[in-house]
């Protein structure tokens, strides 16, 4: 997968997923934000959609292709366990922060694929698979950033993520915001403030 890896200090590695229509350069600024001591490893979507880049398909608006879905998560996360390798970071200490589209391909390694991120920062991501068999999420913290007049992701979209990852074991916290499904500094800075809380 095309992508940028710039090695940290602190031995953990963020994973950066972007919107549609983004590249793999998009979210590196808001990374640094975060932890600029970790490595990055930021990922550009394989699927084409009207020529703007996303990590699966959707058959329309907030309905996925299933099939790419899980297609697609699998490659992602076969991609990081390479990139593990040939770069030499730990596997398991592994931060995924997406936005949208990027926030549901990360909801979607949670889901299907046991011990493939540490934790997770989701910016405004719906619920991936409601019929997922859901792995065990105990050691896993999740930060989910939604807005309260988002019209691409109804709130009830982030309320039923939260609960089906609780309710495998993960420790969620939901920050909401009077915006729509646009990503603004108050949400990254309350992003970076929990995550300082969980790592440092």
């Amino acid at each position: 997968m095309q992508h940028i890896f710039e090695h940290g200090t602190n031995g953990r590695t963020l994973l950066l997923l972007h919107s549609t229509g983004g590249t793999e350069r998009d979210l590196i600024g808001l990374a640094k934000e975060i932890d600029a001591d970790a490595n990055i490893l930021s990922v550009r979507g394989n699927v084409l959609e009207n020529g703007m880049p996303r990590f699966f398909r959707r058959v329309a608006e907030g309905v996925f292709d299933m099939e790419d879905l899980l297609f697609r998560t699998k490659e992602l996360d076969d991609f990081v366990q390479q990139a593990a390798v040939d770069y030499q970071f730990d596997r398991n200490q592994v931060i995924a922060i997406g936005y949208s589209n990027g926030a549901n391909i990360a909801g979607s390694l949670l889901f299907h694929h046991e011990n493939a991120l540490r934790a997770a920062i989701l910016h405004h991501p719906m619920v991936p698979n409601r019929d997922a068999k859901i792995p065990n999420l105990a050691n896993v913290d999740v930060w989910i950033g939604a807005g309260t007049n988002d019209f691409m992701c109804p709130p009830q979209e982030s309320e039923q993520l939260e609960q089906m990852l609780q309710a495998h074991g993960a420790k969620v916290e939901t920050a909401w915001f009077n915006q729509g499904h646009q990503l603004t500094m108050p949400e990254v800075q309350a992003a970076k403030a929990w995550y300082t809380g969980i790592f440092k």
